[in-house]
Formats: structure tokens, sequence, C-alpha cells
């Protein structure tokens, strides 16, 4: 994997954290409880999931693809043939 999607993932983290903390000062400064609540439970589940999604990408741990190729049949670098064949 690359820094950069481990970057991008922590990036990703930050920013929902920094607009998770910025609801909850806007919720603070107001007092509209009834649609809060419901938004705010909205809100926070939305948040969860994009936090688990960076949290995810920043993570993760994948094995390089190894993309060396076969030799072909006739392949002067390929193993020897046996010339009873």
């Amino acid at each position: 994997m690359k820094d950069s999607s481990r970057t991008q993932g922590g990036l990703i983290c930050v920013a929902v954290a920094i607009l998770g903390a910025w609801f909850l000062l806007g919720l603070l400064q107001h007092s509209y409880w009834a649609l809060a609540i419901p938004v705010a439970a909205i809100v926070c589940f939305a948040l969860g999931l994009i936090f688990w999604v960076g949290y995810t990408i920043a993570t993760i741990h994948v094995e390089p693809i190894d993309e060396t190729e076969p030799p072909r049949v006739g392949d002067p670098t390929g193993p020897p043939r046996d010339p009873s064949d």
C-alpha cells in the first residue's frame, strides 16, 4: 500500500473529527432540541461511518503483487526442455 493512501485516510479521520466538533459547537449554541436530536443522531452516524472508512484506508495491510510472468514455451530464457519430447 502506498503512503499516500494512508495519508488520505488519516486526513479523512482528522476532517471528520473537526466537522464533528464543529457540529457539536453549533448544537450547544442553539436550543433546537426537537430538531437537533434526530439530526445529531443522523450526523453522528454519517461521521462515524466516514471515520471508519478513513480508518480502514489508513490501517489496511496489503501484500504487493508479484508481477513476474512465467517463461513461455520456446523461450530461450526459460528452463531447458527434455530433447526426448
